[in-house]
C-alpha cells in the first residue's frame, strides 16, 4: 500500500501564515562546526519559536550499520547511564517550529538515511500546509578559512531570479561536483511545487573540530539580515569572541599550526583585496 506524507507528518497545531519562509538545518553531512543545526537552534531559541510538527523518524533513519564500532557509532542512538541506571536515550528527531510574527518556520533534524523522496514529500507537505513560499538551507563545509576571519558563504539556488536577489548579501555562487546532500536533492524538487529554495553553505576552518561559535554567529547574523529578523545577537557575539581567543591561545603554542594559520590569513585577506570585497 502506498504511504502518503500525511502518514509520517504529525502537526501539533495549524499556524496562520502567509508567504512564509522555511529554514532547514540537518545534522550529519554539511554540519561541520554545528553551523547548520547551531544556527537554526539559536533562531528557535532567540525567537522562542513554538513546536509546530515533526516527522516520524522510524522510516527514514538507520539505527545500526554493519562494520567497525566507529562506523556503527555514527548511526546508533545516544544513551546516558548513571550509577547503573538508564537516564535517557536520544533518538533521531526531525522537528518543525514556527514563529508567526516573523512568518517563519524552522526545521532541525538529522539528514535522512533512507527514502529521500518520501522525506522530501513530508517537507513539501508541511510547506504547503504552512503557506511557505521559499525555503533556505544553512550548512557548512571545511575549507581554508582561518578561525580569525568570517566564513565565506556560498549560495546555490533553485532558480536564477533568486540568485540575483542574493547578490546584495556578499554570497559566492557555488561550483561543486561530488557527493550530494539531501538539501541538494530538495533543491531539485521544489520547482514542481511552485516553491523556490536557496542553500547557504559556509566555508569554515577545516583544521578545527567541534562546535564553532564564530561561524554560527556569522551565519546567524547573515541569515537574520536576509530574512529581516530584528535579533539581539550580542550574546552570540560574546560567545564567539571568547571561543576565538581560546582557540588562538591554543594555536599559539604550536609553531607549525601558527604558521599555517598566518598563511591562511594572508591568502584570505589578499583574496578580499583582489575581489574588492574588503
Amino acid at each position: 500500500m502506498t504511504q502518503l506524507a500525511s502518514d509520517f507528518l504529525r502537526f501539533h497545531y495549524r499556524p496562520a501564515l502567509r508567504e512564509a519562509t522555511l529554514v532547514l538545518a540537518f545534522s550529519g553531512w554539511m554540519d561541520g562546526g554545528d553551523v547548520s543545526t547551531g544556527t537554526v537552534r539559536r533562531l528557535v531559541d532567540l525567537l522562542e519559536a513554538r513546536p509546530l510538527a515533526d516527522i516520524d523518524p522510524e522510516p527514514f533513519y538507520i539505527y545500526n550499520s554493519p562494520g567497525s564500532m566507529e562506523v556503527a557509532a555514527l548511526f546508533r542512538p545516544r544513551i546516558a547511564i548513571e550509577e547503573g541506571l538508564i537516564k535517557s536515550i536520544e533518538m533521531p528527531a526531525a522537528a518543525f517550529y514556527c514563529h508567526e510574527p516573523a512568518n517563519l518556520v524552522l526545521f532541525v533534524g538529522k539528514e535522512p538515511n533512507l527514502r529521500w523522496g518520501a522525506f522530501a514529500d513530508c517537507v513539501l507537505a508541511l510547506a504547503g500546509a504552512a503557506a511557505v513560499r521559499q525555503i533556505f538551507f544553512v550548512g557548512s563545509f571545511g575549507g581554508a578559512v582561518p578561525h580569525t576571519r568570517e566564513p565565506r558563504l556560498h549560495v546555490t539556488c533553485s532558480e536564477a531570479a533568486m540568485l540575483s536577489e542574493m547578490e546584495p548579501y556578499a554570497l559566492r555562487r557555488s561550483a561543486y561536483e561530488g557527493p550530494g546532500s539531501f538539501s541538494s536533492y530538495l533543491l531539485t524538487r521544489v520547482p514542481a511545487d511552485g516553491l523556490r529554495m536557496a542553500s547557504l553553505a559556509a566555508e569554515i576552518p577545516g583544521y578545527l573540530q567541534g562546535p564553532n561559535p564564530v561561524c554560527i554567529e556569522a551565519v546567524t547574523r547573515r541569515l537574520a539580515k536576509i530574512l529581516r529578523l530584528p535579533l539581539d545577537l550580542a550574546p552570540l557575539r560574546a560567545a564567539s569572541t571568547e571561543w576565538e581567543l581560546a582557540v588562538s591561545a591554543a594555536i599559539d603554542k604550536d609553531e607549525d599550526m601558527t604558521r599555517q594559520v598566518r598563511q591562511m590569513e594572508e591568502a584570505y585577506d589578499n583574496e578580499l583585496l583582489q575581489s574588492g570585497e574588503g
